[in-house]
């Protein structure tokens, strides 16, 4: 896990270099955006871990997909090349995002449902979890049609199952029991 904790480090001096630029947010955009693409993207994944593809190329690669980016973004993107850690990146755009989250009281919350989320729905999850936590949420949704109806709601270490697989299971259990 030296990786992890490498990861980590950088991101903690990313983010301070942004705070120092109050450019945080900028930062924080640009960052997600690489995990998201690395993550959608087997061969820029693949590329960025091979060692058989040169530094030289794998920067002006990344430099050409993620051109619109931040300047510290860009150098971060230099450090870990010149550092031969840019097999990292993933992980520490990932951890950036995280301690963004913590810096401005952002949190999470997981929404697993059958369907996709309307806006509608959307927007009442999100004052319902802003009044039980009293924070900032960011919804992150899930379809998972195995629930059948319903839905699950994840925010930190809190969980609330309120799907029909659940209370099929729960029927199921009472009958047996009985």
């Amino acid at each position: 896990m030296a990786g992890a904790r490498a990861a980590i480090r950088y991101a903690k001096a990313v983010l301070s270099l942004a705070s120092d630029k109050n450019t945080t947010e900028v930062v924080n955009n640009d960052l997600k955006l690489i995990a998201k693409t690395i993550a959608e993207s087997k061969d820029l994944n693949n590329m960025l871990q091979s060692p058989i593809v040169s530094s030289s190329i794998k920067k002006t690669v990344l430099l050409e997909v993620f051109k619109d980016a931040n300047e510290i973004t860009k150098n971060l993107i230099d450090t870990l090349i010149t550092n031969k850690r840019l097999p990292l990146l993933e992980q520490v755009s990932l951890k950036y995002n995280l301690l963004h989250d913590e810096l401005t009281g952002t949190q999470i919350a997981q929404v697993t449902t059958a369907v996709p989320l309307t806006d509608d729905l959307r927007t009442k999850v999100l004052a319902k979890v802003k009044e039980l936590t009293g924070k900032d949420v960011e919804i992150k949704s899930i379809v998972d049609e195995s629930i059948l109806g319903g839905f699950i709601l994840r925010v930190g270490d809190i969980q609330y199952n309120a799907s029909i697989a659940n209370k099929l299971n729960k029927l199921k259990r009472e009958f047996t029991l009985n």
